[in-house]
């Protein structure tokens, strides 16, 4: 671990660089409209009619105003008839009907859009659940959920559908959904890899049967990875969803799979990745390894995998899946201390852009039959309600100028966790952490570097505002980053309190 806090020490910087490598491009939030080919031919009508300037960035203004029409050859929706969701697979276009029916049926919690297409061109679906489902509220964060990537593993899949279910019709009455809705935005891709879902076969507890996507490739191991250079050539799916997390900063992420019973946290590869790159016996004896590779942030993953496995009554015994399966003390894992891998998602997610993701593993067997739908389902509704809610604890506040504007772009540190995070466009920033004292420190081209100490507590949010002023040309950086810093709005919000379910 030394080796990668030396190169994570300037990590605020580097990963400043390496997100605004990923240009945003105009087409990825492709919402599912009608207005689309107009504002494919007049650009500046699609921001009028989107309630934004053409500057807008981050998707918001693809989506705000749109709603999708139904399917091809379909019958529009019905108020009058039952908002329903069964118990039993839904294939592609059943999927995609749903989620049309639930964004027509609920636009003011709802919004759906495509991220891309799979190889075999079928959309990457996203609905979005809030109380202000077409744009980004100011000082709440984005969460998400990312659920089939791997097409055999479908509990998850289904659960998503349920999810968004439960959410939209329990908003006027579960007093916690309406404060998750409230305060945050939640982004659900119910299906990664809807092509490698379509060959699955429901039974099929093992096994690889639409595992990988149609070109073959196991869409877990197409990420970029810190600790060895992944050269597998990008997919569509992956290369979707990377844009996706470049132009959303999401605070916390859920990737849901199946085949064991267990929340498993980063690192999912190991610094020893480095010395196997030329040793195939090395790259064996890794895969048998049970060395854990742990993160800067490593309480923070740990609460964040027992608060999901605390509130599954199943996983939470960390009994093992059948005999010779491995058993996970209270539900959790490292991910390294399982098997190491390269090329996963939820390393690139922390380390490219700061976005807290654990990998949910619902099922024993990947592909059970639908009549266990309903016992997944009262399994684990709580634990995927309640991990949300976690996206709201640590601290949270915005980076101004001395004049009041925000500041993009800034890279943030909170001392000793040497992985970094930045301000939104907005300048907002979100940092889950445990209750303790802590300090942040700021960086920003043009201003002087800056540190902060707060205090997160456990039942309140932390608000820290921090105003940057700039750097003089003739100032000597160094020197003005060990003075003193003016104190910053530093308050512990009491009139804001977590609800329990």
């Amino acid at each position: 671990m030394r080796a990668l806090a030396a190169w994570l020490l300037v990590a605020p910087c580097a990963l400043a660089s390496l997100v605004l490598l990923a240009a945003p491009s105009a087409s990825v939030l492709a919402p599912a409209s009608a207005h689309d080919s107009a504002a494919a031919a007049d650009p500046s009508a699609a921001a009028a009619v989107a309630g934004e300037d053409s500057s807008a960035g981050v998707g918001e203004a693809t989506l705000r105003g749109y709603g999708p029409p139904p399917a091809p050859g379909a019958p529009a929706d019905r108020a009058d008839q039952p908002y329903t969701i069964d118990f039993r697979y839904h294939d592609y276009d059943q999927l995609t009907k749903f989620l049309r029916t639930t964004s027509t049926r609920f636009p003011h919690l709802t919004a759906l859009y495509s991220i891309g297409k799979s190889v075999q061109g079928r959309d990457l679906w996203v609905l979005v659940v809030s109380s202000s489902p077409y744009e980004h509220m100011i000082g709440k964060p984005d969460v998400k959920y990312v659920a089939n990537m791997h097409g055999n593993e479908a509990v998850g899949r289904e659960l998503m559908l349920h999810l968004i279910h439960y959410l939209v019709t329990s908003y006027n009455t579960d007093t916690y959904v309406r404060w998750l809705l409230d305060n945050t935005r939640i982004h659900v891709l119910p299906s990664m890899n809807p092509d490698g879902y379509e060959v699955a076969r429901e039974g099929q507890c093992d096994g690889g049967q639409g595992r990988y996507n149609a070109r073959g490739f196991d869409l877990n191991r197409n990420f970029p990875d810190y600790f060895k250079q992944n050269n597998k050539r990008g997919q569509p799916e992956t290369d979707a969803v990377k844009e996706w997390i470049s132009k959303i900063q999401f605070v916390l992420s859920g990737g849901l799979h199946g085949g064991a019973l267990v929340a498993s946290y980063p690192f999912d590869n190991t610094p020893n990745s480095r010395l196997c790159r030329s040793s195939p016996l090395c790259s064996v004896f890794q895969s048998y390894s049970s060395a854990p590779s742990l993160t800067p942030d490593d309480d923070v993953f740990r609460h964040l995998a027992l608060t999901y496995a605390s509130n599954h009554p199943v996983m939470a015994r960390g009994a093992a899946c059948r005999s010779g399966a491995p058993a996970f003390a209270h539900g959790i894992t490292n991910g390294a201390a399982w098997y190491p891998l390269t090329g996963g998602m939820q390393d690139f997610n922390y380390v490219w852009y700061g976005c807290m993701e654990v990998t949910l593993e619902l099922s024993c067997c990947k592909f059970p039959p639908a009549s266990d739908l309903p016992k997944f389902w009262e399994e684990n509704r709580m634990a995927l309600v309640k991990f949300l809610g976690e996206a709201h604890r640590g601290v949270s506040g915005f980076v101004t100028d001395d004049g009041g504007n925000p500041v993009a772009r800034a890279a943030l540190k909170v001392k000793g966790r040497d992985v970094g995070f930045q301000t939104t466009k907005y300048g907002e920033f979100w940092r889950i952490l445990l209750p303790g004292v802590y300090k942040l420190e700021v960086y920003a081209d043009g201003f002087l570097p800056k540190e902060v100490d707060f205090m997160v507590v456990e039942q309140h949010p932390t608000l820290l505002n921090v105003t940057l002023h700039p750097a003089k040309p003739s100032t000597d950086l160094l020197s003005a980053a060990l003075v003193t810093p003016i104190p910053s709005a530093v308050v512990v919000d009491e009139s804001i309190v977590f609800p329990t379910l």
